[in-house]
């Protein structure tokens, strides 16, 4: 039995090293291609380099981010590393309970 004892340990490290790494590789690539395919239009997203901007175009391997009004870059789909919720909402509902659609400043911008 001493005799397979570095066969095991070098099978077991060759499992650690190649075929686990693979596998979480695998999830990853379909993960990143769920992502794609669930762009569309007016998704606000943030970019690799950190960069928020909704979608404002689709190509087969660029995508237009509006970053601010009537501001549009073009990036590789790749860059986009997920997709964002508009901030302070959770299910339709803000933070502090009230309704998305419904900010908390006056129509005239008056405070």
């Amino acid at each position: 039995m001493e005799q397979y004892f570095p066969i095991i340990l070098i099978a077991l490290f060759a499992v650690v090293l190649f075929v686990l790494p693979a596998r979480q590789r695998k999830r990853a690539q379909a993960q990143a291609q769920a992502l794609q395919e669930s762009l569309a239009i007016g998704t606000p997203v943030m970019t690799t380099a950190g960069l928020h901007g909704s979608v404002a175009g689709i190509g087969d391997k660029t995508i237009d981010l509006e970053i601010a009004p009537g501001v549009v870059v073009t990036f590789a789909r790749q860059a986009i590393l997920e997709v964002r919720k508009p901030v302070g909402t959770t299910n339709g509902v803000t933070d502090d309970g009230t309704d998305p659609g419904v900010t908390g400043r006056p129509a005239d911008d008056t405070l």
